[in-house]
């Protein structure tokens, strides 16, 4: 297996991907998010995607830890991964990862 990494959004985002004989098992998203609070960037896990056939193969871990390493090589100071309410498995997952519940998240949907 081989984790595929692509710049976008003018390299405010990197994008990795793990790809086995040419089929992309899984994908994930580092945003990175700049603010006047702090010098440093902090990272933000978006739509971590292993898909169905190919999990409990530890696809989806490989590809957070490969994002906690691009996060460090991008200076961040923090990496920060969210989750629905009612998937307490993801959250024993990032937990699992080294990751600590911290605080809440609020949104509206625009």
């Amino acid at each position: 297996m081989e984790i595929k990494k692509e710049e976008k959004q003018n390299g405010n985002a990197v994008r990795l991907s793990a790809v086995e004989n040419g089929v992309e098992l899984g994908a994930m998203y580092l945003y990175l998010i700049h603010n006047d609070s702090h010098t440093q960037p902090y990272g933000l896990l978006e739509d971590v995607l292993v898909k169905e056939e190919h999990r409990k193969r530890g696809i989806g871990t490989i590809l957070v830890q490969e994002a906690f390493k691009e996060a460090k090589r991008l200076n961040c100071y923090k990496v920060i991964g969210t989750s629905r309410t009612s998937r307490e498995n993801v959250h024993a997952w990032y937990e699992k990862l080294g990751m600590k519940k911290h605080g809440f998240e609020f949104r509206i949907d625009l």
